[in-house]
C-alpha cells in the first residue's frame, strides 16, 4: 500500500476518481441498510464474523488464483491485521450492535462525522493542513449532521443504547483512519484489505459463538441478498475503494466524503425499508453539500507576477 502524494479531489467530472468516489459513496451508504437487514434476521456477530472471514478468504483466493506476488513484509502484515480489528472488527461489531435499535438511516448519518474527529486527529497526529476554508466546511457538516441527529432524538425516533454504540463505532473508524496514515503499510491493497477482513474474522468469531446462538438466525432470502451484498459490495469493493481514497488523498479531505453518507442512507433506507423521512431533516443535507464542497475544494494557486 504504497502512498502517493495527496491530489485535490475537484476533477473532471466521469473520470476514473471520480467515478471511484461515487461508487464508494453509494455502496458506503446502501451498507448500512444492509445491514439493519441483516441484524433483524442474525445475530449482529455471526453476521460480521462469516461476512469477513468469507470475504476474506475470498479476496485471499482469488490472489492465489491470480499468482499475484506477496510483496507484503511481516510488518505490513501485522498492520493490516491491526487496521482489520479497527476498521472492521470494532468499527461494525459496535455499529452492527446499534442497528438493532437505531435506523439505519441514523446510523449512517452519525458515522458521516467522522471527517471531523478525523480532521483534527490528522492536524495534530499527521500534521495535515488545517486551513479555515476546511475548518468552515467541517462546522457545517457537523451542524448539519447534529441537526438531524437532534431531531430524531427529540421525536423519540432512535434509542439512546443504540446510538451510545454507534458513537463508539465512529470513534473505531476515525483511529483506523489514522493508524493508516500513520502506519503506511505497503504493499498490494487488495491482498492487504483480504488480511484486514481476515483478522476481523478470527477476532470476531470466538466472541460471535460466546455471545450468540446459531439457533437464533431467521433464514430467509432477503438475509441471503443482504449478506452477500455485505461480502461482495461491502467488504470487498467498498473498503479497497475507501483505502485507495485515504492513499491518494489526505485523511481529512477523503473522510470529508462521508458528509454524502446521511442524505444516501437515508434516501436508500426509505425506498428498502421504508423508514420515515421528515422534511426537517432534509433541511440538514443544505449545510453538509456546502461543507463538503469547501472541505474538498483545492485551494488556489496564485499566479506568477508577470
Amino acid at each position: 500500500m504504497s502512498l502517493t502524494p495527496a491530489v485535490p479531489l475537484a476533477s473532471p467530472l466521469f473520470n476514473p476518481r471520480a467515478l471511484q468516489i461515487v461508487l464508494f459513496c453509494a455502496l458506503w451508504s446502501f451498507a448500512f441498510v444492509a445491514g439493519k437487514v441483516g441484524v433483524s434476521d442474525c445475530p449482529p456477530l455471526i453476521l460480521l464474523a462469516a461476512r469477513f472471514s468469507l470475504a476474506g478468504i475470498l479476496i485471499l483466493g482469488i490472489s492465489a488464483l491470480r499468482r499475484e506476488p506477496w510483496t507484503l513484509r511481516p510488518r505490513d502484515v501485522a498492520i493490516c491485521a491491526l487496521l482489520g480489528l479497527a476498521n472492521n472488527a470494532l468499527y461494525l461489531g459496535l455499529g452492527y450492535v446499534g442497528l438493532q435499535t437505531v435506523s439505519a438511516g441514523i446510523g449512517g448519518l452519525i458515522v458521516s462525522a467522522n471527517p471531523v474527529f478525523t480532521a483534527v486527529a490528522a492536524a495534530l497526529l499527521l500534521h495535515e493542513a488545517l486551513t479555515w476554508r476546511k475548518i468552515a466546511g467541517l462546522v457545517l457538516g457537523v451542524a448539519g449532521v447534529a441537526f438531524i441527529v437532534w431531531h430524531r432524538v427529540a421525536i423519540g425516533a432512535e434509542a439512546w443504547t443504540g446510538l451510545g454504540f454507534t458513537l463508539a463505532s465512529l470513534a473505531s473508524i476515525v483511529a483506523g483512519t489514522i493508524l493508516f496514515k500513520r502506519l503506511a503499510p505497503r504493499g498490494s491493497l487488495w491482498i492487504g484489505n483480504g488480511i484486514q477482513n481476515l483478522a476481523a474474522g478470527l477476532a470476531l468469531t470466538p466472541l460471535a459463538m460466546s455471545l450468540s446462538s446459531v439457533s437464533d438466525i431467521v433464514p430467509s432470502w432477503r438475509l441471503a441478498g443482504a449478506f452477500a451484498f455485505l461480502v461482495l459490495g461491502g467488504s470487498i469493493v467498498a473498503y479497497w475503494l475507501w483505502f485507495r481514497l485515504l492513499t491518494l488523498y489526505g485523511a481529512t479531505a477523503a473522510s470529508a466524503w462521508h458528509f454524502v453518507m446521511p442524505p444516501l442512507a437515508m434516501l436508500f433506507a426509505w425506498l428498502v425499508l421504508g423508514e420515515s423521512i421528515d422534511g426537517r431533516d432534509l433541511l440538514g443535507v443544505i449545510p453538509v453539500a456546502i461543507g463538503i464542497y469547501l472541505v474538498t475544494r483545492p485551494a488556489r494557486i496564485a499566479a506568477p507576477a508577470s
